[in-house]
């Protein structure tokens, strides 16, 4: 099987459930039992997922893959991240201001004089909110947050975000109460 040029994580296989060979299934969808309806599911090291049944348990969505068919077969995928190609994504459903996170890395990060924070390498969500992490050359990876404040325009088209950096926590205006970080000197 062809390696996927343009990889988009759909979902993470945790436990095996039952005796069948269903899995628990993290998904990334809006809806976890959509998962199947973007094609078949790829892994990294190029094995296809087919999935047979799918159903909606507490936190997760409990999985049948064509092929696994005993508990022994579902819990050696267990911690198996699953993937499917971009453009199998659909497009036409998104509003004028929405956009698939995947779109998102590869994009240059600049300001409003256009000085460049370094490239979008990833998405991350840890619970508090969205974050983005720049990588760029001679600069350590940074995080900023996916808000209005600090994002203040996405071009897919011109491959740009237009960020307000000290918004994004990148750069450092001291004042005279403290830090840039709005904290009060110690003492204060």
């Amino acid at each position: 099987m062809p390696k996927l040029e343009n990889p988009v994580l759909m979902a993470t296989i945790g436990a095996a459930q039952g005796l069948r060979g269903e899995v628990r299934v993290r998904s990334y969808t809006a809806d976890p039992t959509a998962l199947g309806d973007y094609g078949n599911l790829h892994s990294e090291d190029g094995r296809v997922f087919e999935i047979l049944e799918i159903r909606e348990a507490k936190n997760v969505a409990i999985v049948r893959f064509r092929g696994i068919n005993d508990r022994n077969a579902a819990e050696a995928l267990n911690g198996l991240e699953l993937f499917i190609e971009r453009d199998n994504l659909p497009d036409e459903e998104l509003e004028d201001d929405e956009f698939y996170y995947a779109d998102l890395e590869g994009l240059e990060a600049i300001d409003q004089d256009g000085k460049s924070y370094g490239t979008v390498s990833a998405v991350y969500d840890f619970g508090a909110g969205d974050l983005l992490e720049l990588k760029g050359p001679g600069r350590r990876p940074a995080l900023i947050p996916f808000s209005e404040a600090a994002v203040l325009e996405i071009d897919l088209e011109g491959g740009k975000i237009l960020i307000d950096p000290q918004a994004a926590g990148l750069t450092e205006t001291p004042d005279e109460d403290g830090p840039a970080t709005g904290f009060p000197r110690k003492g204060k």
